[in-house]
């Protein structure tokens, strides 16, 4: 325990920062993984601004929140552009290209055996 008056009240204030910004990181989360979900671009929008925000306060390391947006744009990129199912023809091409003989293959080369050490 402190012994100076002003250090108590330190330790108090340190309790309230810690609890603030541990909500508001994991105010951060939830609102990163449903807009990674959604995929809206609004809902992306939205997220990067409290991203910003959050670094500008002290919540969260700058680079974290440039780190996080660039992977939130990525991730809602990914999901607007999904790409179509392949048709069932080219799946049966695939799995008769896997199941080819394994004598077609180049066998691996042995390695030649270690001289031994004389004593």
């Amino acid at each position: 325990m402190p012994n100076i008056k002003a250090a108590e009240k330190w330790v108090r204030q340190s309790e309230k920062r810690t609890l603030r910004n541990r909500d508001g990181k994991t105010r951060l989360k939830t609102l990163y993984k449903k807009a990674v979900a959604s995929g809206d671009p609004g809902a992306v929008s939205a997220v990067e601004s409290q991203f910003d925000k959050a670094a500008s306060k002290g919540i969260i390391h700058p680079n974290k929140a440039a780190r996080k947006k660039s992977r939130l744009a990525r991730a809602a990129h990914k999901t607007q552009t999904a790409p179509k199912p392949a048709p069932k023809a080219a799946k049966v091409a695939k799995a008769t290209k896997a199941a080819a003989p394994a004598s077609a293959e180049k066998p691996a080369r042995k390695r030649a055996p270690r001289a031994k050490a004389e004593k």
